[in-house]
């Protein structure tokens, strides 16, 4: 009797307990912290892509009014206004009508013709311009929606204010920036998985993974449905490919050195690598798709690139400007680009571009659909100190434009080793890698090795999904991996982090060249590379004779470090300094090698009483 009268409130107050904290809901608990923090997430990325389309809007009209005034300045005194105006039409392709006004005479010069529903929404803004030009005064006007282009009007006053010209400015490549920015930044799932041939995995399991949502590109990688990469231990014989080509039904067979792309008309990946099994064979992997993953200074370098003040916080930011009084760059170092091409015309990147190669499109020039690799072009070499647009980091180093991913922003690892490779033949000693994915394949891998052992410095983007699972190529141990910062230096809240995190460098909102003559503002981790490729690129430039690995330590010890003391997840070494690693590099002083090696590796060093700490990294 005893025991139920202590049973019995025991057991009611065990129901109540359960009551208040049901077990049940501990996992909805955590499904609930897991969606409230994916929110957060997406909202910081969603105002971080405004950010950018807002600034890259500031920057389309900084850039057309200056060229509006230099247009009425060369009008000043010609007789040929309307060819002129036709030089405008012909050079700026997002100037729908341009009208030249004589304040004096009452004359108007028009090129380009307005009709339908723009013409009736922009005639109140243009008369409104009118209005501000009689103040001599210059007028921009909010941005409008057309259909599903935007526009503004543009009304600039020349300084004699005897003339003004008045423009109605189409910005398409708002609406591109915001689309590339919501893949770059895993907004969207990306690539689809609609998209033919090609299947979503868990990088590690191979196993299916549904992406519905942003969030769930975290450790999720893509590859082709019917491909396959297989490297063999011996080199199979002209019959061991025939009765392989015939088992699969093999629709394609490409060789990139010793490793093999087979593609099937009737076996899938998981097939064919069960195929594969009977066959003496080093490895076989599924064929993945990598895809996009953006101090006092001195006055006398200041530039006078027109969109460098305000807008490029990021050369002072690493003591940019400083460190050209030590090294501007060489045109003799190259930095090979791989990525979606570059838009070969920019004004620009003219005189610092080579002459590519296209993976994707072989018979095609390397130039960019997407927008990415120009704008990372833009960062690592725009042509600085011309009065137009951004200034590079670097003065002199070529730009070597390889596309390797296609209009969708994705591409093959076939693709990107042939990338890495060429680039490697054709003398590159630096290449920016400003792309991803999650799998480690040992295919991409060989081809890393063969450029680190050809004495190339490989430097990669660690991804944008704020995980610590490790992201490749970056993630390789030839490969110095970047993760991105802010204006304030501090981590980006959507970088990726880790254990094999090397350097940061600035990655939000950073201002560069952008298909079609333009300039926008991107944000990434994909920003963040090329600014470590440009100090690469510059420590080669003042002392040539310093070997990859030499380069890749300078660039890490002369890092501001940032966060915890040492080395961290958050910021690797930290935040790359440019005047410092020229002055390491032009003092010939001798780096000691650090082996990048995996945590479990460096916990055994740590646990080694003969290791030197400070050796273990």
């Amino acid at each position: 009797m005893k025991f139920v009268k202590i049973a019995f409130p025991v057991f009611i107050l065990t129901v109540i307990g359960l009551l208040i904290f049901p077990v049940g809901d501990q996992k909805i608990d955590e499904n609930m912290k897991i969606q409230m923090n994916t929110n957060s997430e997406l909202k910081m990325k969603e105002s971080l892509m405004n950010q950018d389309v807002s600034k890259t809007n500031e920057l389309c009209r900084i850039q057309c009014t200056r060229h509006f005034t230099q247009a009425l300045d060369n009008m000043n005194g010609s007789n040929d206004k309307k060819s002129i105006l036709s030089q405008i039409k012909e050079n700026h392709t997002n100037v729908v009508q341009v009208v030249w006004m004589d304040n004096n005479n009452n004359k108007n010069e028009a090129i380009g013709n307005l009709s339908g529903e723009l013409k009736s929404k922009v005639s109140p803004l243009i008369n409104e311009g009118k209005k501000v030009l009689k103040e001599n005064k210059l007028y921009q006007s909010e941005t409008i929606q057309v259909g599903k282009e935007k526009y503004f009007v543009l009304a600039v006053p020349s300084q004699e204010k005897n003339s003004a010209l008045i423009g109605v400015i189409k910005q398409d490549f708002l609406n591109q920036v915001e689309i590339e920015q919501r893949k770059n930044l895993r907004i969207v799932p990306y690539p689809s998985d609609k998209r033919y041939g090609i299947k979503s995995v868990d990088s590690d399991t191979l196993q299916d993974v549904k992406v519905d949502h942003p969030e769930e590109n975290v450790g999720t990688s893509h590859y082709h449905l019917k491909e396959i990469v297989v490297k063999f231990k011996i080199e199979p014989s002209a019959s061991d490919l025939k009765k392989i080509k015939s088992d699969i039904q093999a629709t394609s067979m490409k060789k990139l050195g010793y490793t093999y792309v087979f593609s099937s008309n009737t076996m899938d990946a998981e097939q064919m690598m069960s195929y594969f099994n009977k066959w003496d064979v080093e490895y076989t992997e599924p064929h993945y798709l990598y895809m996009t993953n953006e101090t006092i200074q001195s006055a006398e370098n200041e530039p006078n690139d027109i969109l460098y003040d305000p807008y490029q916080w990021n050369l002072p930011n690493i003591d940019t400007l400083n460190g050209w009084d030590l090294s501007k760059g060489s045109n003799q170092i190259i930095v090979a680009v791989i990525d979606t091409g570059v838009d070969l015309n920019h004004p620009d990147l003219q005189g610092q571009l080579l002459e590519g190669a296209n993976f994707v499109d072989e018979e095609a020039q390397p130039l960019d659909d997407v927008g990415h690799g120009t704008h990372v072009a833009g960062i690592i070499s725009a042509k600085v100190d011309n009065s137009e647009g951004i200034a590079g980091m670097s003065w002199y180093n070529k730009i070597l434009p390889i596309k390797v991913l296609d209009s969708t922003g994705a591409g093959s690892t076939y693709a990107v080793a042939q990338g890495v490779i060429w680039a490697t033949d054709q003398g590159a000693k630096v290449i920016n890698m400003s792309l991803g994915n999650y799998a480690e394949t040992q295919f991409l891998h060989d081809a890393i090795k063969y450029a680190y052992d050809k004495d190339v410095v490989l430097i990669a983007a660690t991804g944008n999904d704020n995980t610590n699972q490790p992201g490749y190529p970056a993630a390789y141990p030839e490969v110095i991996a970047v993760s991105a910062t802010d204006e304030s230096s501090n981590k980006a809240e959507f970088s990726n982090f880790g254990d094999y995190l090397d350097v940061m460098a600035p990655g939000v909102s950073i201002p560069s060249t952008y298909p079609d003559k333009q300039y926008a503002a991107l944000s990434g981790t994909s920003m963040a590379s090329p600014h470590v490729s440009a100090l690469a690129a510059m420590i080669r430039s003042i002392n040539p004779k310093l070997k990859n690995v030499e380069v890749m330590e300078i660039i890490r010890n002369t890092a501001v470090d940032l966060g915890d003391a040492g080395k961290d997840n958050y910021y690797g070494f930290g935040l790359i300094h440019v005047v410092n690693a020229l002055e390491n590099a032009s003092g010939n002083q001798t780096v000691q090698s650090k082996e990048k090696k995996s945590w479990f590796q460096r916990l055994i060093d740590s646990l080694n009483p003969n290791k030197n700490p400070s050796e273990v990294r």
